[in-house]
């Protein structure tokens, strides 16, 4: 069976965007990006591979959900199909069709499309945000993948969205660590059932 990783950039207070939506208070370089680069380069947005000459298909995941503030993201930045190298679904109600013809939209219960796709044969399937479409799924996340970055936000989007406490604790389990000179820490985290 598929798994369902959420993989994703965070601060060290749990925050994966400010409250616009903005990213760019994540540094850019270091020695964790030939990281990203050599182990999920299907991570990296079909621009960011092609102005790497990046053709290779990913070894990880093939197919991408987003939530639809993650999707606006891409569009701000000039794109409405950020991931065209793979399978991608993006997640809204409020949306009254899909954004772009190669992106799929997931209007109704998101967790039972999750529980078919990981049905189907494949590779995994990429949470990429963001925090509430991440707590909506948790059900279902097999994995957490954390690029953890040594900044202090102090508020934004959290890691898992806004809302009350769970009912039961989701517990994880380290499955391994990185820690590079640049300060990010690579935390991979699979779900104990």
């Amino acid at each position: 069976m598929r798994k369902l990783t959420y993989y994703v950039a965070a601060t060290i207070d749990g925050y994966i965007a400010t409250e616009d939506g903005s990213v760019d208070f994540f540094p850019v370089g270091g020695d964790h990006g030939p990281a990203i680069t050599t182990q999920y380069p299907e991570t990296l947005p079909t621009k960011v591979r092609e102005s790497l000459g990046i053709d290779k298909p990913g070894s990880y995941f093939d197919t991408v959900l987003m939530g639809r503030k993650t999707h606006d993201f891409g569009v701000r930045t000039g794109t409405s199909s950020p991931y065209a190298h793979l399978r991608q679904f993006v997640v809204s109600t409020t949306l009254p069709e899909g954004p772009d013809p190669d992106i799929a939209l997931i209007s109704a219960d998101p967790l039972e499309r999750v529980r078919e796709l990981k049905r189907e044969n494949g590779l995994g399937i990429w949470l990429c945000g963001g925090g509430d479409l991440a707590r909506a799924l948790l059900p279902e996340i097999d994995q957490v993948f954390l690029k953890l970055y040594p900044i202090v936000l102090g508020g934004g989007r959290s890691l898992f969205g806004a809302s009350a406490q769970l009912p039961d604790p989701a517990r994880f389990r380290v499955l391994t660590s990185r820690v590079f000179e640049d300060g990010v820490a690579f935390v991979k985290y699979v779900r104990i059932r």
